[in-house]
């Protein structure tokens, strides 16, 4: 067994996870590059809490369990340090959300489960025409 092949091999027994591992796969091949989207949101202060609660005890877990799935992340605006324009002041969140491709993204949006706990966070939100990026990893 050469080096490289003992390496790959250490990759997928100490990946942690199916989805770890088959991004660090991908990765360690270079066959494939993710898809990351970015969802601006305005989320209303009163509802904050609840958008957390509903992110970090529903969302998240559900998502993490659906194939292609790499990363999720909600992320709360601090400030703009540089260059503009800055988003509208009612954004107070990015929701981050990174799949091994765009395909795969388009089944997990389609399934039961996004359709059950998308809503949860998505009801939090003050203005449902919020920015919505697709982008490719280079």
């Amino acid at each position: 067994m050469n080096r490289r092949h003992w390496l790959k091999s250490l990759v997928y027994f100490t990946a942690g996870t199916a989805a770890g591992a088959s991004s660090l796969a991908q990765a360690a091949s270079g066959t494939a590059k993710p898809i990351v989207l970015y969802c601006d949101l305005a989320v209303d202060p009163a509802r904050e809490q609840e958008m957390l609660d509903a992110y970090h005890n529903h969302f998240k877990p559900i998502a993490q369990k659906h194939r292609g799935y790499i990363d999720l992340k909600m992320l709360k605006l601090r400030q703009v340090i540089q260059g503009g324009p800055a988003p509208a002041k009612t954004i107070n969140y990015r929701f981050q959300l990174t799949y091994e491709s765009e395909e795969l993204r388009q089944k997990w949006i389609a399934s039961a489960d996004h359709a059950k706990y998308w809503p949860m966070i998505e009801n939090t939100v003050a203005d449902k025409g919020y920015l919505v990026l697709l982008t490719d990893a280079v």
